[in-house]
């Protein structure tokens, strides 16, 4: 398996990237990876009868009496803050509690380094130009321009269009979006490479201060994220741990019927140890997945298993819930 679990962690997310995993009882845990529709990597017995999955939504699929759980591999997703300022600073906080990787680019080194102490996971103190100019987009990026003046926003919507994005909102006054525009227009901007921008940017929350400002860019962020299924499906840690030789779990929610806390394909690693990475959920149910995932360490443990966790009604008053519900989760030792 491990190396399938390569493959994942060196995909291009530029490309349509799906993985089908078996949940038949004689195959349980089974995968394979396709890329554009070709099969990539995994079991030998799945074959080009696979092929209809080259996309769709996240979720369980039939093929006869077979069935599978899809997952399109949405890449980690990043967050490229132009500026640092007030604004970017408490964007930069929102975006890491959200778990977005955050890049952020500014020219002037004191505020460069305010970005670094915010908790970017990364910092280029560079003209934006050029730092622009040799970073790669692809449809996890996000970026958000709030510098310091419509110049600074001109070069950054400049180098930014020209790359893939899932999303580019702008801070500005409308006079100064307008000038913006009309600037790129003449350049040969087409309109409908315009009609992307979000600008004014953020939902209309009516925030005053930097932090208000910076959660409505983020509320929208995550609306528009939202919207699709090109969901992140294993995070950087995830990935290096299951690369790493160490004992782990995979537990990775299949179906979800109800009000479960945690939607359909979320993940968390347990390792032999008890660490942790990700969550379903919390609460009961979690404990109940990391329970029972400790019998998949145990020596001549079948490799997977389907556990079924019911949040039923006397359960989450019992535990002082509000939500109820079912889930199906796939333990895999990995």
């Amino acid at each position: 398996m491990r190396e399938i679990w390569q493959y994942i962690a060196e995909l291009d997310p530029s490309r349509e990237n799906v993985l089908l995993t078996s949940l038949n009882e004689e195959n349980l845990g089974k995968k394979v990876l396709f890329i554009d529709g070709e099969k990539c990597a995994g079991a030998a017995e799945f074959r080009s009868e696979f092929l209809p999955f080259g996309k769709g939504k996240r979720g369980l699929v039939s093929l006869g009496e077979r069935q599978f759980f899809l997952d399109p591999m949405g890449g980690e997703k990043k967050l490229i803050v132009l500026g640092a300022g007030h604004v970017a600073l408490s964007v930069i906080r929102l975006g890491k509690m959200l778990g977005f990787q955050v890049l952020c680019i500014e020219d002037r080194p004191s505020f460069a380094k305010a970005a670094e102490k915010a908790g970017a996971d990364q910092v280029q103190c560079e003209d934006f130009a050029t730092a622009l100019s040799t970073l790669k987009g692809d449809k996890d990026s996000y970026f958000v321009i709030v510098t310091r003046g419509h110049t600074h926003d001109l070069i950054c919507l400049r180098e930014i269009l020209k790359k893939s994005h899932a999303y580019i909102g702008m801070m500005g006054s409308r006079r100064r979006v307008a000038f913006i525009k009309k600037q790129l227009l003449e350049e040969g901007v087409s309109e409908e490479s315009l009609e992307e921008l979000h600008s004014p940017i953020g939902l209309a929350i009516g925030a005053e201060t930097p932090v208000e400002i910076g959660l409505s860019i983020l509320s929208e962020i995550v609306m528009e994220k939202n919207q699709y299924f090109h969901q992140e499906s294993f995070t950087k840690e995830m990935l290096d741990a299951m690369l790493s030789g160490e004992d782990y779990v995979l537990a990775t929610i299949v179906n979800r019927r109800g009000s479960a806390p945690r939607e359909t394909g979320t993940k968390m690693l347990i390792g032999s140890l008890g660490q942790l990475i990700g969550t379903i959920g919390g609460g009961c149910a979690e404990a109940e997945v990391i329970q029972k995932s400790r019998e998949l360490f145990l020596e001549n443990a079948k490799p997977a298993c389907l556990y079924h966790v019911d949040l039923n009604d006397s359960i989450a008053e019992e535990e002082g819930m509000v939500c109820g519900g079912q889930l199906d989760v796939l333990l895999e030792r990995v």
